[in-house]
């Protein structure tokens, strides 16, 4: 047991201690005293405090709704010390439990006023109030009449994620492919293809892909693969050289990219262009090797790549080794000595 529980039963059978023992003393109204005292205290500093800060801000309208349940607090601690007109304290309990529980119920509803509040959705969307509408829509689960109040509001994105929600992921990806056409930002192509997924409808998210994968060139390795999964060979050759020539100006910048490069090259059948990226990227790996020998594993792949097995055999017992070491190292280092033995 870690001692976070350890104190908090110990915190609870103090509580209990001291509980019974007042009513040991005193009896059991005594507790019921002290509970009510220190419990409308403590809510009367804490009520003090936030009107305070009300007031210290010139928020009137706050400050306003805390004057009153800030001075019945007040009063209620007086009585409840004093043990006296017991009836009127029992009142200011109930009347905090229904303020609290008009709160909640309030907050719940944040974006209705009180009369939309008893109203139906069908009544609120008659009057022509879609947002109230769709709010209670939302509530009631009905996600796709939600989804028809955003749109006739305008609010696209809300629509989408009501249409989504409704498991009519066809709309949601055709309003972010609308949303694209709209704002000219590539994070709706995204959703459209992920939501064409979800549709079942690949040729659809293939498209989107293509389409995102034109301003963020990094993503044509996916287009092509999902191309393949459709069977659709010209067009994953052509994503596959698009893939190609991004990877070759990243591997100008970075050496390690020499290695899609080869990849690619070699499932596009240029062996000379492969063999020229794999010879690039051995000599980026030999390289690195140098100050981490961690990269070895990668000289063995790049030498693999090139077809001289022995070498690659030659460049995996020196990573092996290296790993070796630092096994071995990090054993040494947790077998701490034990306490109490002298070196």
């Amino acid at each position: 047991m870690d001692k976070l529980k350890l104190y908090l039963i110990g915190f609870l059978v103090a509580i209990i201690a001291i509980a019974a023992g007042i009513i040991y003393k005193w009896g059991f109204w005594m507790l019921v005293r002290i509970v009510l005292s220190l419990g409308f205290l403590g809510l009367t500093l804490m009520l003090g405090f936030f009107l305070a800060l009300t007031l210290y801000a010139e928020s009137w309208k706050y400050a306003g709704l805390l004057v009153i349940p800030t001075a019945l607090s007040a009063y209620a601690t007086y009585l409840s010390i004093t043990w006296q007109k017991l009836k009127i304290v029992g009142g200011i309990i109930v009347l905090f439990v229904l303020g609290l529980a008009f709160g909640i119920w309030y907050i719940s509803e944040p974006d209705l006023s009180l009369t939309d509040r008893f109203r139906s959705a069908e009544s609120l969307e008659r009057a022509g109030k879609y947002k109230a509408a769709a709010r209670k829509y939302e509530k009631k689960g009905n996600y796709l009449k939600a989804a028809e109040m955003y749109e006739k509001l305008g609010w696209m994105e809300s629509a989408a994620w009501a249409y989504e929600k409704a498991e009519k992921y066809e709309r949601a990806a055709e309003i972010y492919e609308q949303l694209y056409e709209k704002e000219k930002d590539t994070y709706y192509l995204k959703e459209a293809h992920e939501y064409w997924k979800k549709a079942g409808n690949m040729e659809r998210a293939a498209k989107a892909l293509e389409r995102y994968a034109e301003e963020e060139p990094w993503f044509w390795e996916d287009v092509a693969k999902l191309y393949e999964e459709l069977g659709n060979e010209e067009k994953a050759r052509e994503a596959w050289e698009k893939a190609l020539e991004y990877y070759k100006g990243e591997a100008q910048e970075e050496g390690v990219f020499w290695e899609d490069v080869g990849n690619i090259a070699r499932k596009l059948g240029n062996e000379e262009l492969a063999k020229e990226a794999y010879q690039k990227f051995l000599e980026y790996c030999l390289k690195e090797a140098e100050e981490d020998p961690m990269w070895w594993k990668h000289v063995a792949e790049a030498y693999e790549y090139l077809g001289e097995k022995d070498k690659a055999e030659e460049a995996r017992k020196k990573y092996e080794e290296y790993r070796q070491r630092i096994m071995k190292s990090n054993e040494e280092t947790s077998n701490f000595p034990e306490e109490g033995k002298k070196s």
